[in-house]
């Protein structure tokens, strides 16, 4: 019998994966808060699933005696050294394909809080000693959405998604993805154009790429100095794309007129990160920044979707299929 461990976040029993490795494997949650945690855990796994509350080391991966496969439940895999586990031979895969709708609709909310101001408005009458006065004026100055363009970095299945919210609510959709094959941008409405332009042109600026080296602070001070005064940067991708000291210097100076972010570079986050502190104190007039506490990804049936898909990933390499969503293929083919 196989030895499956699922690393952190998800609390016993794991029904769905014993579901789905019946018969193949024992499933072990280990509920693990950091990574030092795993140091002799993970020596006689067959198997691994991992969130994103660990990470997996160079240290870690070399420890590891007979894994045949680790599957990180999400997107976003930046949290493994997918390198070096191709340099061992272990294949590592994602789940690509869950939770679009939700991070699709969290951004779009997201935007809607900064283009029509009601999260300021909220926020400010909920500390109010007074309402008054009741009415627009503290929304801010508000345009028509649709009269507004939305420049998506970033055009995958979030991106395209998202793109398609945005083409419903009347809006243009502009799209930088040097690694979008040609003609994709039509698909879901949208111009494709340089990066430069997007940022220059855009009311709102949405990233949805991954974390690599190409993209690791893609939005940097200089990026920023190219967004026009009144437009609003959202992030619902991975928090390390931004360079949240420049954002909250750009928000501070008044030089963008907001942001919504979902995910920050390490969450969660320290009291003392600056974009936190900005967003913490009280400004007059007000600054335009909602953070949420990365749940863009969330609800009950994206949950069990990521489950099933993070499960029987490992049950199809456990049978000695071949598995569906490998991201470190490249090193794997040099084994």
């Amino acid at each position: 019998m196989h030895r499956v461990v699922i690393t952190d976040c998800l609390e016993p029993p794991a029904l769905i994966e014993e579901g789905n490795l019946s018969g193949l494997a024992q499933v072990d949650c280990l509920m693990a808060k950091s990574s030092e945690v795993l140091h002799g855990q993970l020596v006689d796994a067959d198997a691994i699933i991992l969130y994103h509350e660990v990470d997996l080391t160079d240290t870690l991966l070399r420890g590891l005696k007979q894994c045949k496969i680790i599957v990180r439940g999400g997107v976003g895999y930046d949290n493994v050294d997918v390198k070096i586990a191709g340099e061992l031979g272990i294949p590592v895969c994602n789940v690509p394909d869950y939770g679009v709708d939700e991070v699709a609709d969290h951004t779009i909310g997201l935007m809607l809080g900064c283009l029509r101001g009601f999260t300021l408005a909220e926020r400010r009458f909920r500390q109010a000693t007074t309402l008054t006065p009741w009415d627009r004026h503290d929304v801010g100055k508000v345009s028509r959405t649709g009269d507004r363009t939305l420049g998506i970095i970033g055009c995958g299945r979030i991106g395209s998604a998202t793109a398609l919210r945005a083409k419903a609510l009347k809006m243009r959709v502009m799209i930088y993805d040097p690694y979008l094959r040609p003609g994709m941008e039509k698909v879901c409405g949208g111009e494709r154009v340089d990066l430069g332009y997007l940022l220059k042109e855009s009311d709102v600026v949405s990233m949805h790429t991954p974390l690599t080296e190409e993209t690791r602070h893609l939005m940097d001070a200089q990026a920023l100095s190219q967004m026009k005064p009144t437009a609003y940067l959202i992030n619902t991708s991975r928090g390390a794309v931004v360079d949240t000291s420049a954002l909250a210097e750009a928000l501070r100076e008044r030089r963008i007129a907001g942001a919504g972010i979902d995910v920050l570079p390490h969450e969660p986050p320290s009291l003392e990160d600056p974009l936190i502190q900005l967003w913490q104190a009280d400004h007059d007039p007000p600054i335009n920044l909602t953070i949420t506490p990365h749940t863009a990804y969330y609800s009950e049936a994206a949950l069990l979707e990521i489950r099933e898909k993070s499960s029987a990933e490992v049950a199809r390499m456990l049978r000695g299929e071949a598995p569906w969503n490998v991201v470190n293929g490249e090193w794997l083919k040099q084994v």
